[in-house]
């Protein structure tokens, strides 16, 4: 009823003739529906024309309301999903939460679609996963971190996660593709970090690239050459700064830094640092198979000091 009340205040007593002119948003939800007819004369027809603008005008406020809570209900439906995404990776749920995520792969989400990228590169990692189906994981991986990106350019994750999984595309491409990539994976690396800098993943994964290019072969870095006119190129030092860094971003936060940090001390021949990094990464609780394998590297490491 006080909406009814609303409408009748606008509308004239007599002569009505609708102008041809737009109601703020309503008019783009209900094209034309507020031009009613040139009322003239005739009450009855008056009264028509009064209750069909009337309801016309109600029709569209319904309408919007219905689209608002449309709207609403579709993001909470979205924090429903991310919070059921994260409890899951938390909680090492691997394949369960991939079979979540798939359900929602047609979302428009840059959150969801960033994450199903890093769920189904973690199901490509697990070791029951056959070399063909790890392939068909790390390449679904990909296009869904591409759209991620492609939806929120300003997402620091869908950067950190389309770097990452252009690095894992690359293993089955050639090493012409692998090394052309590397531009393309330290980019968005940097804007990942540019976009986060407290997102301690995103640094470590910097000095990985660092790392890597680091102590590639000799043999890699002549190919590199022949191929590119400056090739990609690191040392140890800016790896060993990332990956301190990543340590003072959140202490502890990943044991295959600690590891690498020790890894990074022993290239520096520095065996103090380095064992006293790895055997921090010894010690780290294992979660999961990474941390595992964290354990018995750091272990193999040590005992070779």
């Amino acid at each position: 009823m006080a909406l009814a009340s609303r409408v009748w205040r606008f509308l004239p007593l007599f002569r009505v003739r609708f102008p041809k002119r737009t109601w703020g948003s309503r008019e783009q939800c209900c094209p034309g529906r507020f031009r009613g007819p040139e009322v003239i004369g005739n009450a009855g027809t008056l009264k028509r024309g009064l209750l069909f603008s009337a309801l016309s005008y109600l029709g569209c406020e319904t309408y919007q309301v219905i689209s608002q809570a449309a709207v609403v209900h579709a993001a909470a439906k979205v924090e429903e999903i991310l919070e059921q995404a994260d409890y899951l990776y938390e909680s090492g749920e691997t394949e369960k939460l991939y079979q979540l995520l798939t359900q929602y792969k047609e979302s428009e989400d840059a959150e969801v679609l960033w994450r199903l990228a890093r769920a189904s590169r973690d199901i490509a990692q697990l070791s029951g996963t056959s070399e063909e189906e790890k392939k068909l994981y790390v390449y679904e991986a990909l296009e869904y971190a591409k759209r991620a990106l492609e939806k929120n350019e300003s997402s620091f994750a869908a950067h950190k996660w389309y770097a990452i999984c252009i690095s894992d595309v690359g293993d089955y491409e050639g090493i012409k593709v692998k090394i052309a990539n590397a531009y393309i994976i330290k980019e968005h690396f940097e804007k990942a970090i540019e976009l986060n800098p407290k997102d301690a993943t995103s640094v470590h994964l910097m000095g990985i690239w660092c790392y890597t290019f680091a102590e590639m072969p000799w043999y890699q870095r002549r190919i590199a050459k022949m191929l590119f006119a400056t090739p990609p190129s690191s040392t140890y030092e800016e790896a060993l700064g990332y990956f301190h860094r990543a340590e003072q971003v959140d202490p502890n936060f990943y044991s295959k830094n600690l590891l690498l940090l020790g890894k990074t001390y022993l290239k520096l021949k520095n065996k103090k640092l380095a064992a006293f990094w790895l055997m921090k990464a010894k010690d780290y609780p294992a979660h999961t198979e990474e941390d595992k394998q964290v354990q018995t590297e750091a272990t193999q490491l040590l005992t070779g000091l």
